[in-house]
C-alpha cells in the first residue's frame, strides 16, 4: 500500500480542479506539492522529471521518489501549480496530485497486479495449443491453432503491456528513452514476428513467448513493487498512525469532531482511550499511561499528567485525557519524522551518483548492442528469425533496475530499522559517512549525563546574589542555567540586555551595570582547580566574581555499556567538554572513558574535530547543546539526543528520540551492514550485467530467460537489502554476533 492515496483529476490541464487543495505550506512563504508519476522506474525517470520542474520559472526543489514513484516540488506561492503538472507532462510521464490526508491503496499497483493476471490469462491457454503444435500437428491444425493464439494474445499484449507501451511512447514522444523503449521494442517485434509467421503459414509462432514474456515481466515488476512497499514500512506506518481527526472541546463544553487539517494551536481536545494524539499536545488534566513507542522506540508507557508533552502518534491506553494543540498537524512530531525519513531517502550519495551515471548509459548503449548483436548473427548466416530473437534477448535481459535500487532500497530500510529503535536519520549521506568513522566523542552535559542538572549549594556571595543570578539564568536554556533559575524561590527579573557566548555564558547589561554568569574563565575567576566532582558557575559584576554556584548531574545508567559496545566496535572514545577537569574525570572514570579533554569552549572542540579529519581519524561527534552545533557541523557525522536544543537537533545528522545512548553503537552496527549491502548490490547488479550480456549476444538465451533473469536481478537485489533487518532487535545493546561480524 502507498503511503497516500492517489487521486487523479478528470482533466488537470484545464483547471477543473484546483491543485492548491493538495498543497502544503512551506518555509518562508514557499508550498509544497507531492505528484504521483507511476511511469517512473529508473535513473532516466528520475534526471528527466526533475530537470523539466526545475526549468519552470519558481520551482525551488524537485525530487523524485523512485521507491514510492512520487515527486516532491517545493515552489514560491504564488506559482500556479498546473505549470508543475505540465512540465512532468511535457517530460512524457503521466502525473496527478497526491492527497496526503488520506490511504485508501494504491491504485498503480491494482493496475500492475490486473495486467498480470490477463497476461498469465493468456499464456496458460496459448500453451495449451502450443502443446499440441510441439506434438507434431498437422499444418492445418497447426495453422488454425496459431489463428487462435493470435486472437487471444493480440489484445491480451495490447492491455497487459499499457504499463510498458504508455511509459515506452511518452518518453519516445518527449525525445528521451528509458528502460521501457526496448522492453517494449523486445515484446513488439517478437508478436510482430509471431503474426508474420501466422500470416504466411510459417512452422513457428512466438505468441506464447509474447505472452509469457509480459507475464514475467509484469510479475518482476508486481514482486519489485511490493518489495519496495515492504522495505519502506516504517516510513509508511507513520501515515496510519495519523488519527482522521479529534474531538475538540468547545466553549459550551460540548464535543464537535475536527478534522486532523483542521487542528490549530490552541484548541482543547479530548483523547479518550485507545485515541492517538492527532497533533503535539500537552495535558491539562488527566493522568494515565499513554504508548510512547512511535517516538522513543520503548514498549514501557509513559505516565502522563498535566504538562507533559505528548507527540502525535502517541497513544492514549485508558484515562481520558483533555489536552491543548500546540502545532497544526503538518508541524507535528509525524510529520517532521516522515519529512526527515523521506529526505535521506533522497540524498544523492556519492554511491547513488554512480550507481545513477552508470544507469543513464543504459539506453544508448544497448540500443547499439542490440542493433550490432541482429548485424552479426545476420551476416554470420543464422537467418533474421534467430538474429531477431537474440537481438530482443539482449534488450530485454539487460536493464538498470537494478542499479537504480542498489541504493536507495538499503537506506530506505535502514532509515525504517532506525526509526523502530529511536534513531531518526535526516541525511541519508550521513550513513554512508558513518561507515568510516574512526572515533567517538561525547559531550558531557546532557550528553553522557542525564541533563537534569540539580542545584547544589552557594558556595560564593552574598544570599541575595541567588535571586539576582536566578533572573539572569532564567533568559538561557543551559541545563546548568535552567538549574540555576529554579534554585531560587524569588528570582530578580533581568531587565536589560542579554548575550548567550555558546560555551562560555551569559553576558548581561542593564542600567545597574555588566554581569556575566558563566564558566571561572569567561567571569575572570581564573583556572579554578577542581575541589569535587560537582559542576560550578560564577556571577561577575564589573569584572569581580561575586558569586559561585555548585551543581550535581548524573551519569547515563547505559552509558558505560555504550562506551563498551563501541570500543568493541573498534571506535576509541574521548570526552570534549566545556565543563571543569573535575566533573569530567568523574564521569570518564564511571563510564571507562581514558581520553578526556575539559574546560573546552566550541571553538576547540571544533579544532579537535577537524584534526582528526585531518588525520585520517574522522569522529562521530554525540552532542546536545548549543555551545555543541558548531561541533556537530564539523564532525564526519554528528548525532543529538531528543533531549537536545534546537540548535544541536538541526546541526545533528541523527537524532536519538529516546533517552538511552546504546543507540549510538547500533548506529554504527546498521551503518556498516548498509554499507557492505550497497556494494553488494552495485557488485551483484555490475555482475549481472557482465554475466548475461555475452550470453543473449551469443544466443544462448530466449527473450523468456531474459525477462526472467531481469525480473530476478531486481528481486534479488531488494531481498539483499533487507537483510539488513536480519537479527535488528527493539533498544538493545550489540549482540556478540553483531561485535563478530562488525569488529
Amino acid at each position: 500500500m502507498s503511503l497516500a492515496s492517489a487521486v487523479a483529476p478528470p482533466n488537470l490541464q484545464a483547471g477543473n480542479t484546483d491543485l492548491g487543495e493538495f498543497a502544503r505550506a512551506g518555509t518562508a512563504g514557499q508550498a509544497i506539492l507531492v505528484l504521483a508519476v507511476p511511469d517512473a522506474y529508473c535513473a532516466t525517470c528520475i534526471d528527466s522529471i526533475e530537470h523539466s520542474l526545475r526549468d519552470v520559472p519558481g520551482v525551488v526543489t524537485a525530487r523524485v521518489n523512485l521507491s514510492r514513484r512520487h515527486v516532491r516540488v517545493e515552489y514560491v506561492a504564488n506559482l500556479d501549480p498546473v505549470a508543475l503538472v505540465g512540465a512532468v507532462t511535457r517530460a512524457g510521464y503521466r502525473t496527478y496530485p497526491v492527497d496526503q490526508d488520506h490511504v485508501d491503496g494504491d491504485p498503480a499497483f491494482r493496475d500492475l497486479l490486473r495486467a498480470t493476471a490477463v497476461a498469465g490469462f493468456a499464456a496458460g491457454n496459448i500453451m495449451l495449443f502450443s502443446v499440441s503444435i510441439w506434438a507434431g500437428a498437422d499444418e492445418p491444425t497447426r495453422n488454425l491453432f496459431h489463428w487462435i493464439s493470435a486472437l487471444i494474445a493480440l489484445p491480451a499484449i495490447l492491455y497487459a503491456g499499457q504499463p510498458f507501451f504508455r511509459s515506452a511512447f511518452s518518453a519516445l514522444r518527449a525525445g528521451r528513452t528509458n528502460m521501457d523503449v526496448p522492453i517494449s521494442i523486445g515484446v513488439t517485434l517478437t508478436t510482430a514476428l509471431s503474426l508474420f509467421e501466422t500470416i504466411t503459414s510459417g512452422e513457428h509462432a512466438y505468441f506464447d513467448a509474447s505472452t509469457m514474456l509480459l507475464f514475467f515481466l509484469l510479475v518482476g515488476r508486481s514482486l519489485d513493487h511490493m518489495m519496495r512497499v515492504k522495505a519502506r514500512s516504517s516510513v509508511e506506518n507513520l501515515a496510519r498512525l495519523s488519527p482522521r481527526g479529534a474531538h475538540a472541546i468547545l466553549a459550551d463544553g460540548s464535543l464537535a469532531f475536527v478534522r486532523l487539517a483542521e487542528i490549530e494551536p490552541g484548541m482543547t481536545l479530548l483523547l479518550r482511550a485507545g485515541d492517538r494524539v492527532p497533533v503535539d499536545c500537552r495535558v491539562l488534566s488527566g493522568e494515565g499511561p499513554v504508548d510512547m513507542a512511535v517516538v522513543t522506540g520503548e514498549s514501557m508507557p509513559l505516565a502522563a499528567g498535566p504538562n507533559v508533552d505528548l507527540p502525535a502518534g502517541a497513544m492514549n491506553l485508558s484515562v481520558a485525557l483533555t489536552v491543548t494543540a500546540l502545532r497544526k498537524s503538518d508541524d507535528s512530531f509525524l510529520s517532521r519524522m516522515q519529512t526527515l525519513m523521506e529526505a535521506a531517502e533522497n540524498t544523492r550519495t556519492a554511491y547513488r551518483r554512480i550507481a545513477d551515471r552508470a544507469a543513464r548509459l543504459y539506453a544508448p548503449v544497448i540500443h547499439v548492442t542490440a542493433a550490432a548483436t541482429f548485424i552479426g548473427w545476420v551476416m554470420l548466416g543464422a537467418g533474421w528469425h534467430a538474429a531477431l530473437l537474440n537481438a530482443v534477448a539482449v534488450l530485454i535481459i539487460t536493464c538498470p533496475c537494478a542499479l537504480a535500487l542498489a541504493v536507495p532500497i538499503v537506506h530506505v530500510i535502514a532509515s525504517g530499522l532506525l526509526f523502530e529503535n529511536g534513531i531518526v536519520m535526516r541525511d541519508g549521506s550521513a550513513l554512508e559517512r558513518l561507515a568510516a568513522v574512526k572515533r567517538v566523542a561525547f559531550d558531557k552535559t546532557g550528553t553522557l549525563t542525564m541533563g537534569n542538572v540539580s542545584f547544589v549549594a552557594q558556595e560564593l556571595g552574598d544570599p541575595g546574589i541567588l535571586d539576582l543570578a536566578a533572573g539572569i539564568a532564567a533568559r538561557s536554556g543551559h541545563p546548568l542555567a535552567v538549574a540555576l533559575a529554579q534554585a531560587s524561590s524569588h528570582p530578580i527579573p533581568f531587565e536589560g540586555d542579554v548575550e548567550e557566548h555558546p560555551g562560555m555564558g551569559i553576558a548581561a547589561t542593564n542600567a545597574q551595570g555588566t554581569w556575566r554568569l558563566g564558566s571561572a574563565a569567561f567571569c575572570g575567576a581564573g583556572m579554578v582547580a577542581a575541589s569535587d566532582d560537582n559542576s560550578r558557575i560564577w556571577l561577575a559584576a564589573a569584572g569581580d566574581v561575586i558569586g559561585c554556584f555548585k551543581f550535581a548531574d548524573a551519569v547515563r545508567t547505559d552509558a558505560r555499556e555504550t562506551v563498551a559496545d563501541l570500543e568493541r566496535l573498534g571506535l576509541p572514545v574521548e570526552i570534549l567538554s566545556g565543563d571543569q577537569l573535575g566533573p569530567v574525570l568523574a564521569v570518564a572514570a564511571a563510564t571507562g572513558i581514558e581520553k578526556y579533554s575539559a574546560a573546552l569552549g566550541p571553538e576547540g572542540k571544533q579544532r579537535i574535530l577537524e584534526a582528526g579529519s585531518r588525520d585520517g581519524q574522522p569522529y562521530l561527534m554525540v552532542g546536545d547543546g548549543i555551545n555543541d552545533a558548531p561541533a556537530l557541523r564539523s564532525a564526519h557525522v554528528s548525532v543529538a539526543p531528543s533531549s537536545a536544543t534546537d540548535i544541536g537537533r538541526a546541526a545533528a545528522d541523527f537524532i536519538l528520540t529516546n533517552q538511552r545512548l546504546n543507540g549510538v553503537p547500533l548506529l554504527v552496527t546498521v551503518a556498516r551492514r548498509a554499507d557492505v549491502l550497497v556494494r553488494q548490490n552495485l557488485a551483484i547488479s555490475v555482475a549481472y550485467n557482465a554475466l548475461v550480456l555475452p550470453l543473449a549476444i551469443t544466443g544462448h538465451v530466449t527473450p523468456l530467460v531474459a525477462a526472467l533473469a531481469m525480473s530476478s536481478s531486481s528481486i534479488l537485489v531488494v531481498l539483499n537489502a533487507m537483510r539488513l533487518r536480519l537479527g535488528a532487535k527493539r533498544n538493545r545493546p550489540l549482540s556478540n554476533q553483531d561485535r563478530k561480524v562488525l569488529s
